[in-house]
């Protein structure tokens, strides 16, 4: 992401503060239908994020296209991103799509983050759902009506979400999108993601005690994702971003090993 792309991602997170609580689930709905319409329209992406063309006649274009259509939250982002510098073009598909990410957590707070969570562990351990749901053969509606089957009891919100995530994959796999997608909603809601991997769950005990450890090694609330492989026999595998701490048993017989080799 260039210089330019990054700022624009910074104001735009700051027109949706200002919306406050009238940024809801619609106003995420509407995002992620004009993401997807951009990523379907080089001719409509490229205008909005065309630098050389004057504020007045791009807003003119949005107001346009998106007014009738979308709630006045999303029209002011929309607005907004049609006055940024962008890095490239595409860069504004990707950009709204964040900001919808980012209202949907801050109108359903923790629960969505622990329903991408435990949907990511579902897809992750059963290979044939998640052939499915990353098959780029198959309408995108199509995948989203499976990934709602399988939130059924979910919140709207995660539902939303998971269903943009597989219906516009922007050539991500289903465990990339979702990834990407829990570190927005965690950032949103000024926390990082601790990937926990270990033998066997850890007890609450044991939870406490690392989220102390870790939120005061980064500054921030954690949020944990927990993954179960046995393989690893004992300890643990945790990564925050891009920091690894491994001191599972399975690493320390494969570093000794390498050592006598």
């Amino acid at each position: 992401m260039g210089s330019a792309t990054r700022e624009a991602v910074t104001a735009l997170r700051d027109v949706l503060a200002q919306q406050g609580k009238a940024a809801d689930l619609r106003t995420a709905e509407d995002l992620f239908a004009v993401s997807g319409l951009l990523a379907g329209s080089a001719q409509l992406r490229g205008a909005i994020a065309d630098a050389s063309a004057e504020g007045a006649a791009k807003a003119a274009l949005v107001n346009q296209t998106f007014r009738a259509k979308v709630t006045a939250p999303a029209q002011a982002i929309l607005l907004a991103a049609a006055e940024q510098r962008w890095s490239a073009p595409w860069d504004v598909v990707g950009a709204i799509e964040e900001i919808g990410v980012r209202a949907l957590a801050a109108v359903s707070g923790a629960p969505i983050a622990d329903e991408l969570f435990a949907f990511e562990a579902a897809v992750t351990s059963d290979p044939e759902l998640e052939l499915a749901l990353r098959n780029k053969l198959a309408p995108g509606d199509a995948k989203a009506r499976l990934a709602a089957a399988l939130l059924k009891g979910g919140s709207p919100a995660t539902i939303a979400l998971v269903g943009q995530l597989v219906a516009n994959d922007r050539g991500r796999s289903i465990r990339e999108s979702l990834t990407w997608a829990e570190r927005v909603v965690a950032d949103e809601l000024g926390q990082s993601v601790a990937v926990i991997t270990s033998a066997q769950a850890l007890d609450p005990a044991q939870l406490s005690r690392l989220r102390g450890v870790l939120s005061t090694k980064y500054g921030r609330s954690i949020a944990f994702n927990q993954i179960i492989d046995p393989s690893l026999i004992g300890g643990l595998r945790v990564q925050v971003g891009d920091d690894v701490i491994d001191s599972s048993i399975q690493t320390r017989l494969n570093d000794i090993r390498l050592a006598l080799a």
